[in-house]
């Protein structure tokens, strides 16, 4: 806890104002130091004087700052709680009971977490500033390196290039559509493949088996109209043919 609360005040605060009181006198953030460190303690704090220092600090300037005006509230409002905090009664005669020491650790994570966002602030408006310094490398390529660049060659015409354009702004944008036909093949049956290689092998001519599958609506069709052709020749209906390897089957009715 005690790192926890000595990290709050790592960075410098931007508010940068002295106060006068009878148990300090000095800058604000030395005062936050010591309350952070426990070598101070807050209820001998008049937080009252504390504002108005920093209220005379606040209209000596020129112009409000509102990042100031804002830091000091959020530090002003947290002390005020951890000050109401330690005068409450306690029933515990140790000064530093639990439920002190979470609300004090509470108070102060509310402080480290509003430090945290002003100094990325911070850093990030230093980065832009640097960075507000640096300019790109403005040269033409070295000659060497423009010759190994290839000649432009445009083989659309001012026609053909607004064609281009005019299917990109007109294209549809209508949500596309799947279809679900595929899932739900119909089952297709041997025997009913049977009947079909009946009819096309009729009058006993040779048939190859590409042509008998040449009206085959799916892959499913094809499958089982081999495997009905397998049927048939267990059975001797059909006589099958083949002059080599992998050449074509001819198929030939003879039942």
């Amino acid at each position: 806890m005690k790192g926890r609360q000595e990290s709050l005040f790592d960075t410098e605060s931007s508010l940068g104002f002295d106060v006068t009181l009878d148990v300090f006198s000095g800058p604000f953030d030395v005062l936050l130091s010591l309350i952070a460190k426990r070598q101070l303690d807050v209820t001998d704090i008049a937080l009252a004087e504390v504002t108005d220092e920093f209220l005379a600090h606040a209209r000596a300037r020129a112009e409000m700052d509102l990042s100031q005006a804002s830091e000091f509230l959020v530090i002003a409002s947290t002390l005020l709680a951890l000050k109401a905090a330690r005068l409450l009664p306690s029933t515990e005669d140790d000064e530093e009971d639990l439920e002190l020491l979470e609300a004090r650790d509470l108070l102060f994570a509310k402080l480290l977490q509003y430090k945290a966002y002003k100094d990325l602030a911070t850093l990030i408006a230093r980065t832009l500033a640097e960075n507000s310094l640096s300019f790109a490398r403005d040269v033409p390529l070295e000659q060497e390196f423009a010759n190994l660049m290839p000649e432009v060659q445009l083989t659309v015409s001012p026609e053909g290039l607004a064609e281009l354009a005019r299917q990109v702004l007109e294209r549809d944008t209508a949500e596309p559509t799947i279809g679900l036909s595929h899932l739900h093949d119909p089952l297709v049956s041997v025997e009913s493949q049977i009947d079909v290689l009946a009819v096309k092998l009729a009058g006993g001519r040779s048939v190859s088996f590409r042509e008998l599958c040449a009206d085959a609506p799916t892959a499913a069709t094809v499958v089982a109209r081999f495997l009905a052709v397998l049927d048939l020749l267990r059975n001797g209906r059909i006589a099958i043919s083949q002059e080599q390897a992998l050449s074509e089957l001819e198929v030939a009715w003879t039942a």
